[in-house]
């Protein structure tokens, strides 16, 4: 696991065996491998350097972000601190920092490691990494109208959102206005007087939302150019957020830093302008615009287009054809030259793209006869034309790093039911260079461990195969009847089977069948990897939370599996997997009999405006008063229930605040229907150290409920440390 290229022929990797975890380096030029460092001395060499002691058997939870120094030290992370580690000795030393000021936001490091840019006080400000002095970029960022500010209303930080240069010379960034933003309270639980956290959070429909005025700057005259162009909108051409992976995707520098390419999307995401701007006199160039049904992405779950200015092109990704392909442009003129890829298959990441030999390196679905269409593969494909090349040819899920000369690949590569394998291979060919590591599961099935199986249903059209998983607990009895749980995350950013690769567990889909339930997790229509058509299945009409596949799903299997009792059904998710379950109980009352909706974003009006507005549109009122969000809204069929229904919410949810469950208690507190609710006091949207809690909770609801079996009073679940 965690495979890091040091330099062009080397990477290491963590190995994990009875014995402990322990680093391995591998020269890619012969493929051999070696343990990196004395696991005990090092562990030593870390408490003498940290003055905290170090777990020698897993060193992999102490260290992170490996690198390799020019001096060849490594280069660790641990616990925020950086340290240089000589394994000769060994010995290890901290590296010297500059100290931020309180109140300080992450900084942001140049590519040549000489500064970094951070957030103080609604500003930009560089700091000199060798020496810490420090300079302020912009003085004109007051309160709500700051500079790189991180907020989409369901994140918020203080990191900065801003692209260097390649010389470094340069910032690429926004002063972000929400001065008429909506404001979000949040009011926690403590002794004394509540601490009350507030911040500017969009909602669906607001007049005023929160907008950006991009601008470069020039760190070494502090001269900050502002793009001529109206305020633009806070979006991005794939996620929720302007940074979707950490950076500001949307963005990319030219190579000689004059210039830049960016992408503006509008509101409803349903147009893309592809632009330049002049870095030194902030001129806008609309290069061509992509107009999408019902909405537009640059990749699925990656941004996958690029600005190529020494070749005078634009490489881009649409799904334009039913299926995301890529298409190269002519910089200058907006004319499409060519497309590079084509068929009904999906294009899903750009992982590299060589400019000089005008090859692109990418994952791909669906495209290789008889493989499962969610097995991801990778290909290399020439800008020039000429057909794709498969260099990863297993019918299985593929995971990738290349080196970065591009010369080598690692790929892991793994099915449900088959372990991991990594090996690497060429680049260019594909080629298996050499088996770097194969998974040994022999401890985990000694302890029990089965495999899910794979399923293949129907959609709600009679044609569309489904896939999904199945668990049965690992003493399935074929003569006995199981109660079926179905776990949801309706999309339509993911699905809800959680890997189609090689995973221990899948949550705790395994643990809830080990106390005697059947669970099932389908990729409904409305999910990504498929056609766009299937992408679209539900588009503008999110209530549908692909409940229709699911219920004909479980219907197929109960056809075909006679251990299926289709007379206790239930059903669970989190987050959009509980603004499901909960439409489950309430639309299909005679369906599902037990549901637990945890933390769900039941009202769309209730979240933050990029999320639905993507999905369900813009918020339009008719003349009798409706709006096309009325029947999304959980809280409008809370009436229907006629099951038992678990309501959960961390009070500090600050991504899909509690109002959103609050609104389905109210109405079925007013129908004087009978509910559980469980209500988490400082939790936020994922549950911390409530989590062993809220599982052992939903263990017992189904138990009690569904099963009609008791339970173990007050069972605590124990997580490993």
């Amino acid at each position: 696991t965690g495979v890091t290229w040091l330099d062009d022929k080397t990477f290491v990797w963590f190995d994990n065996d009875a014995n402990g975890v322990r680093m391995v380096r591998t020269d890619a030029t012969t493929g051999q491998s070696t343990t990196a460092f004395d696991n005990a001395k090092m562990a030593k060499a870390l408490l003498a350097a940290t003055g905290k002691p170090v777990d020698a058997r897993r060193l992999d939870k102490s260290i992170q972000g490996v690198g390799l120094n020019a001096d060849g030290r490594y280069d660790f992370s641990v616990k925020g601190v950086r340290y240089l580690c000589d394994v000769s000795k060994p010995r290890c030393v901290a590296k010297p920092t500059t100290k931020a000021k309180d109140g300080d936001g992450p900084a942001n490091v140049s590519p040549d490691g000489k500064r970094e840019a951070f957030i103080r006080d609604w500003n930009l400000w560089v700091r000199d990494v060798a020496t810490g002095a420090e300079t302020q970029l912009t003085t004109d960022g007051v309160k709500d109208f700051g500079y790189a500010t991180n907020n989409a209303g369901w994140v918020h930080d203080d990191s900065a959102i801003l692209v260097w240069s390649p010389d470094s010379s340069k910032i690429a960034t926004f002063q972000q206005d929400q001065r008429k933003t909506s404001t979000m309270a949040l009011v926690g639980t403590n002794v004394g007087a509540p601490k009350i956290e507030t911040w500017k959070y969009p909602f669906v429909g607001d007049k005023d939302i929160t907008m950006i005025e991009r601008v470069v700057i020039d760190v070494p005259s502090k001269n900050v150019v502002r793009l001529k162009m109206p305020p633009d909108q806070h979006r991005s051409t794939q996620c929720d957020d302007v940074s979707c992976f950490g950076g500001w995707e949307d963005v990319q520098w030219a190579p000689d830093g004059k210039t830049l390419g960016f992408a503006s999307t509008s509101r409803d995401h349903q147009k893309t302008w592809l632009r330049t701007a002049d870095a030194a006199t902030g001129e806008v160039r609309d290069v061509f615009q992509e107009d999408a049904k019902n909405w537009f992405e640059s990749g699925i779950n990656a941004i996958n287009w690029r600005y190529l200015p020494e070749s005078n092109e634009i490489l881009w990704w649409s799904q334009r054809s039913n299926w995301g392909h890529l298409y190269l442009y002519d910089l200058a003129t907006g004319k499409l030259k060519r497309q590079v890829t084509e068929g009904e298959w999906n294009v899903a990441e750009v992982v590299r793209l060589d400019p000089e030999s005008r090859t692109v390196w990418f994952t791909g679905v669906n495209r290789e006869a008889g493989h499962h269409p969610y097995h991801q593969h990778l290909y290399r494909v020439n800008l020039d034309g000429g057909d794709p090349v498969l260099l990863s040819p297993e019918d299985a899920q593929h995971a990738f790093k290349l080196s970065k000369d591009g010369k080598y690949v690692v790929d892991t590569y793994s099915t449900t039911a088959v372990p991991p394998v990594t090996v690497l291979r060429d680049a260019q060919d594909g080629k298996v260079l050499a088996e770097v590591a194969k998974a040994d599961i022999a401890r985990l099935t000694a302890a029990g461990w089965v495999a899910p199986e794979p399923i293949v249903v129907k959609a709600r059209d009679g044609r569309t195969d489904l896939y999904g998983m199945l668990f049965k607990p690992s003493n399935f009895d074929p003569s006995k009847k199981y109660p079926i749980v179905n776990y949801i995350y309706p999309g339509p950013q993911v699905g809800s089977v959680r890997t189609y690769g090689f995973a221990p567990s899948h949550g705790d889909n395994q643990a809830l069948a080990e106390l005697g339930f059947v669970v099932v997790a389908i990729d409904g229509m409305g999910t990504p990897y498929r056609s766009k058509a299937f992408h679209d299945a539900y588009a503008k009409n999110i209530g549908d939370n692909t409940l229709p596949d699911q219920v004909t799903g479980m219907q197929q299997l109960a056809k075909r599996y006679p251990w299926i009792d289709l007379t206790r059904v239930g059903i669970w998710g989190h987050s959009g997997g509980g603004n499901a379950t909960g439409t489950a109980m309430f639309r299909y009352a005679e369906f599902f009999k037990v549901g637990i909706a945890e933390s769900g974003n039941h009202e769309n009006r209730n979240y933050e405006d990029d999320w639905a507005e993507k999905w369900q549109g813009l918020l339009t009122t008719s003349k009798d008063g409706k709006t096309n969000y009325d029947d999304q809204a959980n809280q409008s069929h809370a009436p229907k229930l006629k099951g038992k229904l678990l309501l959960m919410h961390g009070m500090m949810d600050d991504n899909v605040p509690p109002q959103n469950t609050l609104l389905v208690v109210d109405a079925l507190t007013r129908a004087n229907k009978d509910f559980d609710l469980l209500l988490l006091p400082n939790a936020r949207h994922g549950y911390g150290e409530y989590s062993p809690y809220v599982m052992r909770k939903r263990w017992d609801y189904f138990v009690e409920n569904l099963l009609g079996a008791g339970h173990p009073a007050e069972y605590e679940v124990k997580l490993p440390k």
